[in-house]
């Protein structure tokens, strides 16, 4: 593909070299910034079939080629529930600069997707940063790349293909060029094959009774413990260990039965573990207990006496609307906007943690509709300084009508605070969709 033609009038030459620039930028778009690759797992060159259409502005037509691509990730082998970066290089982009007119640094801004397939099936979504080398007229685009996470949920061999790419330019006018995959799926660059992690715990241990006077026994017994194996009984307060503790020793079949003297009054609970110190893998508990004191007042003496009550579990937002930004009829792309801020706030003082998901509706416009798959968020999670519990954002990729994990945190001994939960939302809006305004409804349900 050439540069336009020139002309002899005057007019006409300013305007086919102003038609000429903008086509250089809309092309552009379809490469970006050399980048580099963080250390990572091998993985493969792969080439597919490319079909990139350029901002109308332009006035190019559609760029059919082939790019060549390579995903590449932190972790080869990763457990179920651990969070795997993923890294999608554009090695070859599908067209070269065509024409005389050389291009600045920085002025490229990749997003894209990573299709995953086998045992976790979805997409990734991921994005690079503004920056690339200048390329020169009629030279070869440089290479680019995007990253993103996705966290595991299943056990399994789980493979990745390069998916959809769109390069935003900043350069004289802001222009997307989305790249779609002619053939999808494309070829698989990389395979992770995940392992169940960690075997279940399944030890458990029974108390005699629920409560007692300050030095009274509780008999705790236990079940699923490493046979032969020594084990400490002891008592909690809150997620502290006390000084009340006693050993006991697991039969031929990981059961044992024993005695704890519970001395201290703040006592909430009895844990049982093999080793020298507490550990969730090799113990169980704790089991609920409570030190009913009632030492007699001594004579010309007043016990004073608090309650700490337990709250609820609840949530509030900022707003219910969301403004995304315009897209142009013929291009689309990706509608941007911010998801109002969630406050959390965990008041039960209990051992439950929480999760807030997110699910999104089809949104509906004037006689057509964009699939509710096609909004996507990059959620944040901020835990407030003091809180009990530490605040976990979910993965970037889609909503979808089936939903998605916004925040959540885990279970523990004492689980509690505030926290704010944050997305940036895009809705990747097909090329040709009617003119009009499309609401969808994103409705959040914390449990």
């Amino acid at each position: 593909m050439g540069s336009p033609r020139s002309s002899g009038n005057t007019r006409g030459s300013r305007r086919r070299r102003w038609a000429s620039l903008l086509g250089a930028t809309a092309l552009a778009v379809t490469a970006g910034g050399a980048l580099a690759a963080p250390a990572g797992a091998a993985s493969a060159d792969v080439d597919f079939a490319t079909h990139c259409i350029p901002p109308a502005i332009a006035g190019l037509p559609p760029i059919d080629g082939t790019t060549t691509a390579r995903i590449e990730v932190d972790k080869a082998a990763p457990k179920v529930g651990d969070t795997v970066t993923v890294t999608y290089k554009v090695v070859k982009p599908a067209a070269n600069n065509p024409t005389d007119l050389a291009l600045p640094a920085d002025i490229m801004t990749p997003t894209g997707k990573v299709v995953l397939g086998g045992a976790q099936t979805g997409s990734i979504t991921v994005a690079g940063p503004k920056k690339n080398d200048p390329v020169a007229g009629k030279a070869a685009f440089p290479s680019f790349e995007m990253t993103g996470t996705f966290t595991v949920t299943a056990p399994g061999a789980i493979t990745l293909s390069p998916g959809d790419y769109n390069i935003h330019t900043s350069y004289i006018l802001e222009l997307d060029t989305p790249c779609t995959v002619t053939n999808p799926p494309a070829p698989v660059s990389e395979t992770v094959t995940a392992t169940d992690g960690t075997p279940a715990n399944t030890r458990a241990i029974q108390l005699g009774s629920a409560s007692g006077k300050p030095g009274d026994s509780v008999t705790v017994t236990g079940s699923d413990f490493t046979p032969g194996a020594s084990v400490t009984l002891a008592g909690r307060s809150g997620a502290t260990q006390t000084a009340d503790t006693a050993t006991v020793t697991a039969n031929a079949q990981g059961g044992f039965s024993g005695s704890l003297v519970v001395r201290d009054k703040t006592t909430t609970g009895v844990v049982a573990f093999e080793g020298s110190a507490w550990n969730a893998d090799k113990g169980a508990g704790p089991a609920a207990y409570v030190v009913v004191d009632d030492t007699p007042v001594p004579a010309g003496s007043q016990k004073i006496t608090t309650t700490v009550k337990a709250g609820t579990l609840s949530m509030s937002q900022a707003g219910d609307a969301v403004d995304l930004s315009p897209v142009d009829f013929g291009k689309g792309g990706a509608s941007d906007g911010a998801l109002r801020s969630v406050t959390v706030k965990d008041f039960r003082g209990g051992p439950a943690g929480w999760s807030l998901t997110g699910k999104v509706t089809d949104f509906t416009g004037p006689g057509a509709k964009i699939d509710a798959g096609k909004l996507s968020w990059t959620p944040a999670c901020a835990t407030k300084a003091g809180s009990p519990s530490t605040c976990q954002a979910g993965s970037a990729g889609p909503v979808g009508a089936s939903g998605a994990t916004l925040a959540s945190t885990p279970d523990g001994t004492l689980t509690g605070g505030e926290f704010t939960a944050d997305a940036g939302l895009s809705l990747n809006v097909p090329a040709f969709t009617p003119p009009g305004t499309y609401s969808g409804v994103l409705t959040l349900t914390l449990t």
